[in-house]
């Protein structure tokens, strides 16, 4: 489980990197303001869930039960939160807004605080 903790990790980070700068040169002026802020928003949650998917095996033994979890949750959280986001923003940009991503985002989202949760309840016991 670490091994693949620590991949995504360096794959969310790497195309967090990659996204912000197509979104700050490429899309800076094809998107409107709401769409861009938008992006910006799933591109910063991507690199602050991989620099905890980089630490996380580093503080915390990634193998008993409770805390795989904790790992599978900011992997599949961060997925389906910032790229549902990257989803909605290509698609509204181009005027065919795909709806059906959008109760993907809060469903990430979800997974994104139970992580944070379960990593409280890994912690204190």
């Amino acid at each position: 489980m670490k091994e693949t903790v620590l991949a995504f990790g360096a794959l969310y980070g790497g195309l967090a990197v990659i996204l912000g700068a197509f979104g700050a040169h490429a899309l800076k002026k094809r998107m409107n303001e709401d769409l861009l802020k938008s992006f910006e928003t799933g591109v910063k949650y991507q690199m602050y869930h991989a620099i905890v998917l980089l630490v996380l095996p580093q503080i915390i033994d990634l193998e008993s039960g409770l805390s795989q979890g904790l790992g599978w949750c900011f992997i599949v959280g961060t997925l389906l939160f910032s790229f549902s986001i990257y989803g909605l923003c290509l698609t509204s940009m181009k005027g065919n807004k795909w709806t059906f991503l959008g109760p993907i985002t809060p469903l990430g989202g979800l997974l994104l605080v139970s992580g944070w949760i379960n990593l409280l309840f890994t912690v204190l016991y």
